[in-house]
């Protein structure tokens, strides 16, 4: 290195050592200089003052350093750097930023507010946390939340290498706390509804078959705003440290990335359900607690007069991510929860809410957001899973602007559950479901969508559970306090005769299993990505409420009890994630195409709107895989089919999912042969036949 240089690099060095530097973003330990440096975007703010406390007192700040911004100010960063002998003893940190409070100009600084830095990695909540106090004029120390100071050694990188899933690909939607919060979910008592405990139900998971978890939020949110999905977001840097089994400060953060990593060595890629369009700082009601204090106007979408926020997420606000440094908040974010925390991919929370101009109108030709995640190498290389609508927009297939990212296809959803229930004109619409819903992704010279970008389900978390869907014609939300009015009523479910979970007659309980059968079976056969809702496998039920978010009780966490009651449907569901696993000739990067033929009962498909029914042949050799023969009939009498590829001593049959177990599916190399190729499909049930 030249004289010139290493001298203009310890100048660089001294002047970060005296005023600090506005890169990283939050906190940050340097090692060179035994200090902490400290980051906090703000453009309209005309002062920070930076405070740290001790564990032992969070009513009067140890440190409090007022930064001058002629000498702590970087264009919009406020910056700062505190010497390791300034703050011995503290452990928490937090600030206080001024600046002008006119709602009209959509301006509210508070001074007296105690402000979390939207970077921290650990959030921590005094023993007088209070939300009503940050929802209050006044001051709230003592009552806020506030980030953890970062360790001064280095954090760990991941070393398990990531598990990559392309046609065996199963994504099981799953609650931390709610996968293992009861007894008899087999985990330690300390693990319960936890980290550790989805670490310990991991043999499950491997016997079930599944290949990734999407796990529902697990950002830092409020404790007090009653949201126990954990869809209102106060920290995108910090894992809930409500699921770790550990009490210490920050001990999220390691058995966090301790889950991740075991679960990749069973095999099992880490998906998050992540919420970067609005905050629990709700509407103007709300509290303050970071973003509102620290500068409303670059952080949130506001209604024209400014005094207002747009509420397009039906959550209070939604985020300004048209906005440079909101931008850079999450792609930062997602960057750290792959890179230091090990994820494998996200899963958008109306990620439709992504296009939104400074002014609220929809951007889908070029939103700068997608740019900026496509083109981080880290990000790039994950599964992103949008859900592409919101309250006023609706995104799905070809529309949403993230050309690349897989979708939650909420049209499946609704075509298979009509049709399962037997809706009258359904028969064209699930055959395009089948195959991969090329109306939404397709597949030609000026698109070139993949099948694989539609991740297919029937249930999530956000509506009725499976057994519900075969149980309830009626939600039953009451227990939400809402009078009922909340959660969809366009559930397009059926009870099988008897409503309700409780007192059915063995006739209606053995028709819900077939149905489930039904749906768990046209979902492993059809082209792209499955997903299903944990439980749903051995029919945990939420007794009708079809919107249970603020229900952190038995009605949302799983009755492991119900696995050994209904073994029979587990097996099923079990030995049907292996078939789908043992035939990439379902899952291809393209459609069927020429490999698919589609029949009815006989020769043509009956696409009237009396139809019921529907069979199609998918030939295996391209892929050197078996052929394949489905007969699915949604009718409510039994219908004689008559196949129409091969003899009868080509086939043997897998599934008929009208049988008795273990009938209805066979073990491998347990397949019933054919003998004849007349096959009477009962009612409502799929039967499904393999090439020898």
């Amino acid at each position: 290195m030249r004289g010139e240089d290493r001298e203009s690099l310890w100048l660089m060095r001294r002047w970060d050592s005296e005023e600090g530097s506005a890169s990283p973003l939050g906190a940050t330990w340097v090692e060179e200089d035994q200090a902490y440096n400290f980051a906090l975007f703000s453009r309209h703010a005309t002062g920070v003052t930076l405070l740290l406390f001790r564990p032992e007192d969070w009513e009067r700040p140890c440190h409090a350093l007022a930064l001058d911004p002629h000498r702590n100010k970087t264009e919009a960063v406020w910056h700062c750097r505190v010497p390791y002998a300034e703050a011995r003893g503290a452990a928490f940190y937090g600030y206080r930023v001024v600046g002008p409070r006119r709602p009209s100009d959509g301006h509210r600084f508070d001074p007296d507010k105690l402000l979390l830095d939207p970077y921290a990695r650990s959030v921590i909540f005094p023993p007088r946390f209070s939300r009503q106090a940050a929802c209050r004029a006044g001051g709230n120390m003592g009552r806020a939340p506030v980030g953890l100071l970062p360790g001064r050694e280095p954090s760990p990188r991941p070393v398990v290498p990531r598990p990559r899933h392309t046609s065996d690909t199963v994504i099981y939607e799953l609650h931390v706390r709610g996968f293992t919060r009861r007894k008899c979910s087999g985990v330690s008592p300390e693990a319960r509804g936890t980290y550790a405990g989805v670490v310990e139900k991991i043999p499950y998971l491997k016997d079930l078959g599944v290949t990734a978890v999407e796990l529902l939020p697990t950002h830092q949110y409020d404790p007090q705003e009653g949201n126990y999905w954990g869809y209102m977001t106060l920290g995108f840097f910090a894992p809930h440290s409500a699921y770790a089994a550990g009490h210490g400060y920050g001990d999220e953060v390691a058995e966090f990335r301790w889950m991740v990593e075991e679960l990749h060595r069973a095999g099992i890629e880490v998906l998050l359900d992540v919420v970067y369009n609005h905050t629990t700082e709700y509407d103007e009601s709300g509290p303050t607690y970071s973003f509102r204090g620290i500068d409303n106007l670059s952080y949130y979408l506001l209604e024209e007069d400014r005094t207002r926020y747009r509420n397009d997420a039906g959550a209070g606000n939604v985020m300004h991510c048209a906005h440079d440094y909101v931008r850079k908040l999450i792609v930062d974010s997602m960057h750290y929860w792959v890179r230091d925390m090990g994820v494998d991919g996200f899963r958008f929370d109306l990620a439709s809410l992504l296009t939104r101009n400074s002014d609220g109108s929809v951007n889908l030709e070029d939103p700068a957001i997608f740019a900026e995640i496509g083109s981080h190498s880290d990000i790039a290389d994950t599964r992103l899973i949008a859900e592409a609508w919101d309250a006023a927009s609706y995104q799905l297939g070809r529309s949403f602007p993230g050309a690349t990212w897989l979708q939650w296809n909420g049209q499946y959803r609704d075509d298979l559950r009509a049709f399962l229930r037997g809706d009258k004109g359904m028969v064209d619409r699930v055959i395009t479901r089948l195959y991969g819903s090329d109306d939404l992704f397709p597949d030609d010279l000026r698109h070139a969508y993949h099948a694989y970008q539609s991740v297919n389900y029937v249930t999530s978390h956000d509506g009725f559970c499976l057994a519900d869907l075969v149980s309830y014609s009626q939600k039953r939300n009451e227990a939400n306090g809402h009078g009922s009015a909340d959660g969809t009523d366009h559930n397009l479910s059926w009870n099988c005769g008897w409503e309700g979970s409780h007192g059915a007659p063995p006739s209606v309980v053995a028709l819900r299993k077939q149905q489930i059968r039904n749906f768990l079976c046209l979902l492993m056969l059809s082209n792209g990505i499955p997903m299903f809702c944990a439980g749903d496998e051995f029919m945990n039920t939420q007794e009708g409420n079809n919107n249970p978010y603020n229900q952190d009780n038995e009605t949302t966490w799983l009755d492991w009890a119900l696995l050994e009651r209904n073994a029979d449907l587990h097996r099923f569901v079990r030995l049907m994630i292996a078939f789908r696993k043992a035939h990439p000739s379902l899952c291809r990067s393209r459609f069927w195409r020429d490999d698919v033929r589609w029949y009815g009962v006989g020769p043509q498909v009956d696409r009237g709107q009396d139809s019921h029914s529907l069979a199609f042949f998918l030939q295996g050799a391209s892929q050197g895989d078996r052929s394949l023969y489905v007969m699915v009939n949604a009718y409510w009498e039994a219908l004689t089919f008559r196949i129409q590829e091969g003899k009868p001593e080509d086939w043997v049959r897998v599934v008929d999912t009208s049988l008795p177990s273990p009938s209805d599916i066979a073990d491998p190399g347990q397949e019933t042969a054919l003998w004849s190729l007349n096959y009477t499909v009962a009612a409502r049930s799929t039967v499904v036949l393999m090439e020898r």
